[in-house]
């Protein structure tokens, strides 16, 4: 009979939990960790790509070296960045390290540019479709991210999901902000078809007298 009451009883328990919204809760959590976790997996994708870049850009462009360093540096600096997607602060130093590499990556791409041997190095080219579609994948998946968080935002917010997430301290979750969003969403500028402009022909001597 105890045994019967007991049973009873978790039951009676489940039911409250899933009706006051605490399963719903922990399922939305772990969707916004796994999507966090395949943010991260892309960015270290493009992180791991980058010492082949700078080595295949090296061999042809050396004296390139300031350009060179700062994408080193920008990536050295987004490897020391312990980010914690729960701390507004930690995702926002996040963004800005990542929007620094984007930016030296750009600066980079831009100068090859000015060496047709380098741009027609297979390696290369290779090196620049995987950089392309890693930036592509970065943009998908810190978009379902995105949406991730707002929903979980959303329904945590609600009654009476928010009396369950005060009892089990559940809060809400920082996002990407719109300004650094649209800072660092954007993709490398690739534009290996454009020539340097040609020199200017050199004024013609008058013939002398």
């Amino acid at each position: 009979m105890r045994s019967f009451f007991r049973l009873l009883l978790l039951a009676v328990l489940a039911t409250l939990l899933s009706g006051c919204g605490y399963n719903a809760i922990q399922q939305k959590d772990e969707q916004v960790k796994a999507g966090w976790a395949e943010v991260l997996n892309q960015y270290k994708r493009r992180a791991d790509l980058i010492p082949n870049l700078v080595q295949t850009v090296e061999g042809y462009a050396n004296q390139e070296r300031q350009v060179l360093t700062d994408v080193t540096n920008a990536r050295a600096r987004v490897g020391q960045v312990n980010v914690n997607a729960d701390d507004a602060e930690s995702l926002k130093q996040f963004q800005q390290a990542q929007g620094e590499l984007s930016g030296a990556l750009s600066r980079l791409l831009v100068v090859t540019e000015n060496y047709p041997n380098l741009k027609s190095d297979q390696g290369f080219r290779d090196l620049q479709a995987q950089l392309e579609g890693t930036e592509n994948r970065i943009t998908v998946a810190r978009g379902r991210y995105i949406q991730m968080v707002q929903d979980y935002n959303t329904y945590l917010r609600q009654f009476p999901q928010l009396i369950t997430a005060k009892m089990f301290g559940y809060a809400v979750k920082p996002n990407f902000s719109v300004d650094n969003e649209a800072q660092i969403s954007q993709p490398p500028a690739v534009k290996f078809g454009a020539q340097a402009p040609a020199p200017a022909p050199a004024p013609q001597q008058a013939p002398a007298q």
